[in-house]
C-alpha cells in the first residue's frame, strides 16, 4: 500500500501534467482489467493500530493504507474506523443513507439533514433504512461537538440500529500537499476536492455490507415525504434491467443509488483518481465504464439541497432543484407489463418510453389515423385506482393526441401476433391531450389485464405520449 502512495506523489513533482485523455486511458484500462478479474479475489495487508490522541502521526507514515494490488476493486479497503456513535446490526436492512460532513465557515445543516431523513419516513420504513454519518474533518474538537449534538438530538434511532456516526482517522488519508491543479482550479480548492473523494471513498468502503442498495446525500439536504416507498417504486420498475447508478436529483453528489456491490469499486475508484477532478465527474466516468452509457434520472426529484452556504469558503451556494416535490407518494407504481403500438415510432422513442419516470424519456410517433392503438398488457392481472396519461411536451405542444378514447380490459387471448385482450371498457376521452381518471377499482369489477390507448380521430401532427401513470390498489407485482 504504501508503494502505491510514494509513487502517485513522484508524480505530483512531474512538471508535465497529466493530460485528460491519458487519464480516460488510465481509468479505462484499470476498469476494464478489473471487469475481468474473480470477485474473490481479496485485498492484502495488514492492519494498524489507531493512536487515539489528537497528535498526528510522521508525515511519511501517514499514508499507509490503501491498495497493495490497484488491479483489485473488488476487496473493501484496510481501513480501522473510529465508532462514535452506534454500531451496525447484524442483520442487513434495504438501503443504507451515507452522508460526509466537514465543518463549515458559514452555516452547519447537518442536524437538519437527518432530522428530515428520520421526520419524512414512516415507522415501517425507519426499520429497512440505516444512516451513516462519516465526520470527515480533522479538528477533533468540532467532531467531538458534532456528536454530542447527534446523539442528544438522536439517540433513539442510535439505539435502534438506524444511525452510525463514525470517522476515518487522519493517518489513513494521502497526502493532500502538492496535488496536481487540473483545470487551474487553486490550489486550496484542488485541496477541498480531492479530500472530499477520500471522504466519500472511506465512507463508502464501511458501507458496503449494510444493505442491499445505498444512497449519497450530501449534509445539507431536505428529503421528501415517503422517499423510501418511492425508491422501492422505481426499484421495482427497474427489475430486468441494468444499472450502476441511478439518479434522484439533478444536483451534485445528492441522491446518487448503487447497488451495495458496486461500492467497494467506486472507494477504489475515487481514491485511485482522487485528485484528479470532482467527485461527480469521477461518477461519470465509473458509471460509464460499468456500461451504464447513459444518465438515468428520475422526477420528480426526492432531495432538495437546502444549504444556503457552501462546505468550501462558506461561498453562497442557493442552487434549488425544480424537480423537487414534497409529496413523493404520488409517483406511479407502473407495474411489470408489456407495450406495443401500431402506430409509426419516430427513430427509437418507443412504446415503452411512455411508460418510464427516466426524465425525457417519452414516445414519439408519426401522426395517428382513427382506429389507431396504444396498449399496456400486464404480466399478471392487477387493481388500479387510479390513471393519468399526458400527450405532448413543452417544446412541441401540438403533438398532442387530439382525438382519443382511454379503455381498460380483460380475458386474455392468444393469437399469431401475441396476447391481448379480448372484452374492453371505456373509462373516458382524452381532453386537450391529457386524461386521468380516478377511483378506477370502483368503476371496474375485474381485475385489469390491459389499458389502451385508442385513436378516434386522424390528426396531422406527431403523436408525443410524454408519461403514463399508474397507480395499483395493491404492491405491483414482485
Amino acid at each position: 500500500m504504501r508503494l502505491l502512495w510514494k509513487s502517485m506523489d513522484k508524480m505530483r513533482c512531474l512538471r508535465k501534467r497529466t493530460t485528460i485523455p491519458v487519464l480516460g486511458f488510465l481509468i479505462t484500462f484499470l476498469l476494464f482489467l478489473n471487469l475481468y478479474m474473480e470477485d474473490g479475489y481479496v485485498l492484502e495487508g495488514s492492519k494498524r493500530q489507531l493512536r487515539e490522541t489528537s497528535a498526528h502521526p510522521p508525515s511519511s507514515e501517514r499514508y499507509v493504507h490503501t491498495f497493495r494490488d490497484i488491479s483489485n476493486f473488488s476487496g473493501t479497503i484496510n481501513v480501522t474506523y473510529r465508532y462514535l456513535a452506534g454500531t451496525p446490526l447484524n442483520r442487513k436492512k434495504y438501503l443504507t443513507i451515507g452522508l460526509a460532513s466537514v465543518k463549515r465557515k458559514r452555516g452547519n445543516y447537518l442536524l437538519e439533514t437527518i432530522k428530515s431523513i428520520f421526520d419524512q419516513s414512516s415507522y415501517e420504513e425507519l426499520k429497512e433504512i440505516v444512516v451513516v454519518v462519516h465526520l470527515a474533518d480533522f479538528d477533533l474538537l468540532w467532531c467531538e461537538n458534532q456528536v454530542q449534538e447527534i446523539t442528544r438530538k438522536f439517540a433513539h434511532h442510535i439505539i435502534a440500529g438506524r444511525l452510525l456516526v463514525i470517522q476515518a482517522p487522519e493517518e489513513y488519508y494521502p497526502s493532500l500537499d502538492g496535488l496536481k491543479r487540473n483545470y487551474n482550479d487553486p490550489e486550496d480548492r484542488v485541496r477541498f476536492r480531492s479530500k472530499q473523494n477520500v471522504d466519500y471513498a472511506f465512507l463508502l468502503n464501511f458501507c458496503t455490507n449494510l444493505s442491499h442498495f445505498y444512497m449519497m446525500l450530501e449534509d445539507d439536504v431536505r428529503c421528501s415525504r415517503n422517499f423510501l416507498t418511492a425508491l422501492k417504486k422505481v426499484i421495482t420498475s427497474r427489475e430486468g434491467t441494468y444499472w450502476v447508478m441511478l439518479e434522484f436529483s439533478k444536483l451534485g453528489y445528492i441522491g446518487k443509488l448503487y447497488h451495495s456491490r458496486d461500492l467497494p469499486r467506486l472507494a477504489h475508484f475515487l481514491l485511485m483518481f482522487y485528485q484528479e477532478m470532482p467527485c461527480d465527474w469521477l461518477l461519470i466516468h465509473f458509471r460509464a465504464l460499468l456500461a451504464q452509457k447513459d444518465v438515468i434520472r428520475f422526477k420528480p426529484s426526492l432531495f432538495q439541497h437546502m444549504g444556503y452556504y457552501s462546505s468550501y469558503k462558506g461561498a453562497e451556494n442557493k442552487l434549488k432543484d425544480d424537480d423537487f416535490e414534497e409529496d413523493s407518494l404520488d409517483i406511479p407504481d407502473n407495474p411489470p407489463a408489456s407495450l406495443y403500438t401500431n402506430i409509426n415510432v419516430f427513430e427509437n422513442y418507443n412504446a415503452t418510453k411512455a411508460y418510464s419516470s427516466i426524465v425525457d424519456e417519452y414516445f414519439w410517433g408519426k401522426p395517428p389515423s382513427t382506429g389507431d392503438f396504444f396498449v399496456i398488457l400486464f404480466n399478471k392481472p392487477i387493481k388500479i385506482s387510479k390513471i393519468r396519461i399526458a400527450t405532448g411536451s413543452d417544446d412541441r405542444q401540438n403533438d398532442i393526441l387530439h382525438h382519443g378514447a382511454l379503455e381498460v380490459g380483460e380475458k386474455l387471448v392468444g393469437t399469431k401476433k401475441g396476447k391481448k385482450c379480448s372484452s374492453f371498457i371505456t373509462l373516458g376521452e382524452f381532453k386537450k391531450g391529457k386524461i386521468e381518471v380516478q377511483d378506477v377499482d370502483h368503476k371496474i369489477a375485474f381485475d385489469i389485464e390491459c389499458v389502451r390507448i385508442v385513436v378516434t380521430g386522424n390528426q396531422k401532427e406527431w403523436l408525443i405520449i410524454r408519461s403514463i401513470g399508474l397507480w395499483t390498489t395493491q404492491p405491483p407485482s414482485q
